[in-house]
């Protein structure tokens, strides 16, 4: 009998260690079967310094010119630089021959999106969108629901994003600058308008509410967007730093039942504590006392409905299904022209915030 060769992983070439690169894709990178870091790119000292004490045999570059000059020795570029860096380093990861994935939003516009398919397209590339929130906890327990028809039509979803930071961090994301693709429109509302693009299909019409509450800040940090879907379901979707008291993540309203799920998906945590998920061990996991709760005719608060258990939640799904697609095993798990949907939302909540109408697709 012959024995079958192992399978070499997929080498993996990270840009950007800040949030996004140390505390989501490179320990998801590394705890997915198949996939190898290999390099990390990063001209912050503190941040190389965090590197290689994370990571000790992963290699530290300064540019990402460093990843294009041995494009050969690589098998797929993860960007997780800021979001103006986006479409250039995405581009010139295409041109070099390497397949892409790419932090939400993927880019400023939906144009920019779109050109950046067409050249995946053209290269036979995969160029997939870190949508991670597909993955939460929440969003897969209501997704089964809908699945099973537990709340049969539904009318209305409400899905909210709040935090309570009076205090500005600083930094590019809340720049006012346009050119740094900043504010909670871009960073939170692309987690929400892509859920319930997922989940309720395209948007015929957009209206929003953008504002910029707090003193000093140039961006906006308080939004509201509200979606009517092709097929009649409205969303109503909410983005905020400025939130005192925080509503439900998601209240969605059904002509049988309601779902009411509190609190944030824990995985984020989990890994900024420096956990790591690994075969064998519980993740995503959430404790009974805080599932949500299904029924009709009464406040989940004062004992309505009946509670629902939590499916657990899956980040290293999203890394799995990169490394079957490149495999030829699976399919992208997130593409370009489905983030580019939901940029053109974005764009027209934007418009319509501006202009205060609602913006016609």
């Amino acid at each position: 009998m012959t024995d079958i060769p192992p399978v070499a992983p997929f080498r993996v070439g990270l840009v950007g260690y800040g949030l996004a690169g140390s505390v989501f894709h490179a320990p998801l990178i590394a705890a997915t079967e198949g996939l190898a870091l290999d390099t990390i790119v990063t001209a912050n000292p503190e941040r190389q310094q965090q590197a290689r004490t994370e990571f000790p045999d992963v290699r530290i570059a300064a540019t990402p010119d460093e990843l294009w000059s041995r494009a050969d020795d690589l098998d797929l570029i993860v960007i997780a630089s800021p979001n103006k860096t986006h479409v250039p380093l995405a581009t010139a990861a295409l041109e070099a021959g390497l397949p892409v994935v790419v932090d939400k939003p993927i880019a400023g516009t939906a144009a920019q999106a779109r050109a950046l398919a067409s050249l995946a397209d053209e290269r036979g590339l995969l160029l997939s969108v870190f949508q991670n929130r597909r993955w939460d906890h929440d969003f897969l327990t209501l997704s089964k629901l809908l699945a099973d028809g537990e709340l049969g039509d539904v009318y209305r979803f409400e899905s909210r994003f709040e935090r309570w930071r009076p205090q500005l961090k600083g930094g590019w994301r809340e720049s006012g600058d346009p050119a740094e693709v900043g504010g909670l429109l871009y960073d939170l509302g692309s987690h929400v308008v892509d859920q319930a693009l997922v989940l309720f299909g395209p948007a015929a019409s957009v209206y929003a509410e953008s504002d910029v509450r707090r003193p000093g800040a140039e961006a906006d940090d308080d939004t509201f967007i509200a979606i009517t879907h092709t097929n009649g379901v409205r969303s109503h979707l909410y983005a905020s730093a400025t939130t005192a008291q925080l509503g439900p993540r998601f209240r969605v309203l059904g002509s049988k039942a309601g779902y009411v799920k509190y609190g944030l998906d824990p995985q984020e945590d989990a890994l900024r504590e420096g956990e790591r998920p690994t075969p064998g061990k519980a993740w995503g996991v959430e404790p009974e006392d805080l599932w949500g709760r299904l029924g009709s005719g009464e406040s989940p608060l004062t004992g309505g409905g009946h509670p629902v258990p939590t499916l657990p939640g899956a980040y290293p799904a999203y890394y799995a299904a990169v490394a079957a697609a490149l495999r030829g095993t699976g399919e992208n798990p997130v593409t370009a022209l489905e983030a580019a949907a939901a940029l053109d939302v974005l764009e027209a909540a934007r418009r319509s915030a501006r202009d205060g109408v609602a913006v016609t697709l």
